[in-house]
């Protein structure tokens, strides 16, 4: 540790940090543009010039090195001065456009041009201007006039999106950032660029001019799309959501979060929401009131039951509901004698799991990681913030190895980082890829390995690296969970995680895929699974946020559900209506209370943000009341809250035990794996994100 003096106090920092890194440990504020926390020092805008004794000059706080005894002042005349005169050439060329730019109200230019700026300008010369960009659906670049090249978007792509997709051309005055060669900006993290931008150089396209920054409310939330469980801050105007930016939250998502967790809002005000429940009577539907809905729900369920048997009831429920709608869900149907009910609506295989599969450490530790072997996946699409994090290791030396298909792995950057050894087989082929992996670390430690495989020269690559290093995990994708033989690939992957040491979990696919489990939204007896209900199985059956996109039988799910004599559906959205008899509207995350829990086990509760919109209810609301009209017992709870507290009594441990036996057989079907915009009902209806180059290609196991 190395002690300096800042401002007249003592402070304590870990050698080679630089003075910034000081202040901010004593809470001293000094005016930067350029530096950020989770950045590179780049130290070119220079406004965070301290005074360091016997120093000739002001010195940037940002890239000098702290030394032992070093005294710092950051208020003295001389420091003040530098800070104002830089200020002063930061604005010779800034347009006076902030009564019209969308950063006024939160631009760190204009709250630091008050305390550091002069109250006239001495330069009389014609201002440059820049020519505007166009990049894509997302961002919009056209105020470049206002950009001060701290570089801060650059660095991003760089080292935290892995992707250089802005870079500054030419020299001096000339300078611009911009694409290259035509380019868009395509990361699936592109929209943390703007919260960076100290100016209005960046500035969300989708958002602009919709609203001044201080006529929105702020409120907490929890992102429903990914398994990271991202914080957000959701910003409202006149009960309309109108932008979402994250929460910083270190732990989870740190200060970032996905595109689709920024954008998918859009879908929120968009017209095919429902807004009335609706019937489909002579083929035609009527908009009806939730009384006639209800009764007409409860009544049908009821005749199916008499008729067919509580067996030909069902239900799908998606695992982006939260935990209480999922938990009364099943309380339904098993109330009313069935055990029909699944949450895995991609998954080609449907055995009994044992505990919860979960993520297996917490995401923090990620970035920790030494060696990674990830089976299965897309990762920087599926899970752009663990992919991050997972980069972080691998920029600090951790060994990325990689099982996974042509189509999820399209290129050798695909996952914009280095991947020290790739094993690129289809789906059908990753069992036994897996388990030469096996056959290599059990040559290696005398041991018998668990299934036949071959220790060919990649699986000695992959077994070398697993077996060195201290941090280390295997972790299986959304395409190893929805795979034919997924139990085999999760018994071989905690064979040898038992064997190196490393820790053996699932990157899970949905932002409750972790709840679904914890609320048992699956058989847990004699029941049909999902693949079951969904080739033709049921009589009556409720979807939960369920649409044919979401399934593993896709379009074929729909000639399957239209077989069915009641199909009952809740969701925000007009949709379902081929096959459906009746549509009732739920709220979406906005605008109801609840609960995700994600891929760590961490449960995050949330609020609503506005009120919901027409005649839309909270949909564990709507469970309950639908289990009050059907007279069933255990229905009466007030709050989400009260249901989260008797959901929570049943809850198993997190474990990935199996002791299924390992099959290498090639599974009868490939796994069904949804593009980063198509995972759920939010994206899907997100205008600004289906015109996005990954909504546009998609991809598919």
């Amino acid at each position: 540790m190395v002690e300096i003096e800042l401002d007249g106090k003592k402070v304590e920092v870990q050698e080679g940090s630089m003075v910034m890194h000081a202040a901010e440990k004593a809470k001293v504020y000094i005016p930067h543009f350029c530096y950020h926390k989770k950045l590179s020092i780049a130290a070119n805008c220079r406004m965070c010039l301290v005074d360091v004794e016997k120093a000739p000059k002001p010195m940037p706080a940002c890239a000098t090195p702290v030394t032992q005894g070093m005294i710092v002042r950051t208020k003295t005349d001389k420091a003040v001065k530098a800070q104002k005169s830089v200020m002063e050439f930061l604005l010779i060329n800034h347009p006076l456009d902030c009564p019209i730019c969308d950063q006024g109200g939160e631009c760190q230019l204009q709250d630091l041009a008050v305390g550091y700026g002069a109250g006239a300008s001495r330069y009389q010369e014609e201002k440059r201007v820049v020519f505007h960009k166009d990049v894509g659906p997302l961002i919009s670049m056209e105020e470049m006039s206002r950009c001060i090249h701290c570089t801060r978007c650059v660095r991003f792509g760089q080292e935290i999106a892995g992707v250089m997709e802005l870079g500054m051309s030419h020299r001096g005055e000339h300078s611009e950032i911009e694409t290259f060669v035509g380019h868009s900006v395509d990361s699936e993290l592109s929209g943390n660029m703007i919260d960076l931008c100290p100016v209005g150089a960046l500035t969300s396209k989708p958002f602009r001019y919709s609203a001044r920054t201080w006529e929105l409310s702020r409120r907490k939330s929890v992102s429903p799309h990914d398994s990271t469980g991202t914080n957000l801050v959701v910003q409202v105007k006149n009960n309309q959501v109108l932008r979402v930016v994250p929460l910083e939250k270190e732990a989870v998502n740190e200060c970032w979060i996905a595109d689709r967790d920024r954008y998918s809002y859009e879908a929120l005000n968009s017209d095919q929401r429902l807004t009335k429940p609706m019937l489909k009577q002579g083929g035609q539907w009527q908009e009806v009131d939730w009384q006639t809905a209800l009764e007409y729900v409860a009544n049908g369920l009821k005749n199916v039951k008499a008729e067919h048997g509580a067996a030909s009831i069902g239900a799908l429920v998606s695992p982006h509901s939260t935990l209480e709608e999922l938990y009364l869900a099943g309380a339904l149907v098993r109330a009313l004698g069935s055990d029909n009910i699944d949450h895995r609506l991609r998954h080609a295989e449907f055995g009994k799991a044992e505990g919860v599969r979960w993520l297996g450490l917490p995401i923090a530790e990620l970035t920790q990681l030494q060696r990674v072997l990830v089976v299965g996946s897309n990762l920087r699409k599926d899970h752009p913030l663990f992919a991050q994090r997972i980069r972080q290791a691998v920029r600090h030396g951790a060994q990325l190895s990689a099982i996974t298909s042509a189509s999820l792995l399209k290129a050798a950057d695909a996952w914009a980082m280095t991947i020290a050894n790739a094993q690129v087989v289809p789906a059908a082929q990753w069992a036994q890829a897996l388990a030469n992996v096996a056959a290599a670390i059990a040559a290696e430690k005398g041991v018998s390995a668990p299934a036949a495989g071959l220790a060919t020269p990649e699986a000695k690559a992959m077994a070398a690296s697993l077996l060195g290093g201290e941090r280390k995990a295997v972790l299986l994708g959304n395409a190893a969970a929805h795979a034919a033989n997924a139990s085999s690939l999760l018994a071989l992957a905690n064979w040898i995680g038992v064997q190196t040491g490393a820790r053996v979990g699932y990157l899970t696919e949905a932002a409750n895929t972790v709840g679904a489990q914890w609320m048992q939204a699956q058989p847990q007896g004699g029941g049909l699974n999902a693949g079951q209900m969904l080739a033709g199985s049921l009589k009556a059956a409720v979807l939960l946020n369920v649409e044919p996109e979401d399934t593993a039988a896709g379009q074929a799910a729909v000639a399957a559900l239209d077989r069915a004599e009641m199909v009952v559906t809740l969701s925000p959205f007009k949709t379902n209506l081929a096959f459906s008899d009746v549509l009732l509207p739920i709220a979406p995350f906005s605008e109801t209370s609840g609960s995700y829990v994600n891929a760590e086990g961490r449960v995050q509760s949330f609020h609503a943000v506005v009120k919901p919109l027409g005649e839309t209810r909270p949909a564990w609301k709507v469970l309950r009341v639908l289990g009050n009209v059907l007279g069933l017992n255990s229905f009466e709870y007030e709050s989400s809250q009260e249901v989260l507290a008797a959901a929570t009594v049943q809850a198993p441990n997190l474990s990935n035990a199996t002791g299924a036996p390992i099959n290498l057989a090639a599974p009868a079907a490939e796994p069904v794996v949804a593009s980063i915009y198509q995972l759920d009902g939010l994206v899907r209806r997100a205008p600004s994100l289906q015109l996005t180059a990954d909504a546009r290609e998609g991809v598919s196991a």
